[in-house]
């Protein structure tokens, strides 16, 4: 870690506080006294964002950093990228196949399809422009066709199904259109 900031141009002291304080962040209590061949392949991976934040970057590239990680080792590390972008003002690029992951760290996701970008926009819009929310109601006897009538009447409603006394459709906002549609 002290090495690989000095490359950065940062000085001995101020590397070796940077890299202690980004491994207890990280949660790799005791790392610094260990060689990286003894640690897991979850300890290595952590390790190796430390090395590319000790040196306090305004830019940074993280591909798949959670892949193979535990799930409260995720857990840390997307806090610890928010902080980045919140407290730190260090812009992330963030490539990741969860779109959990994407929409809980990104301000504006890009999607990606055999090299060319095919969406872009801020992962709510996104969300609403690809399906929209589902709804289902669970209708009192016999309101059936009275209220397949009334849901089909709404702007934006889409894919009405009828199963039983359920009626499931998607709208683009539910917490929008929900109200209206049960007054």
């Amino acid at each position: 870690l002290v090495d690989h900031a000095m490359l950065y141009g940062t000085s001995r002291t101020r590397a070796e506080a940077r890299g202690r304080e980004l491994l207890d962040q990280l949660e790799l209590p005791g790392v610094w006294e260990r060689q990286a061949k003894t640690l897991s392949g979850g300890q290595r991976r952590r390790l190796d964002i430390a090395m590319g934040l000790v040196h306090d970057p305004r830019l940074v590239f993280l591909d798949e950093p959670t892949t193979g990680l535990d799930p409260q080792a995720r857990a840390n590390l997307w806090t610890h990228i928010a902080a980045l972008r919140g407290d730190g003002g260090t812009t992330v690029f963030l490539t990741t196949h969860y779109l959990d992951e994407a929409d809980a760290l990104c301000d504006r996701i890009f999607v990606i399809d055999h090299g060319q970008i095919v969406a872009s926009d801020t992962p709510d819009n996104l969300k609403r422009a690809v399906r929209g929310d589902l709804v289902e109601l669970t209708l009192a006897e016999g309101a059936g066709p009275a209220a397949l009538e009334r849901v089909d009447r709404f702007e934006g409603v889409s894919e009405v199904a009828e199963l039983g006394r359920t009626v499931s459709f998607r709208v683009p906002s539910a917490g929008v259109a929900l109200p209206r549609m049960l007054r």
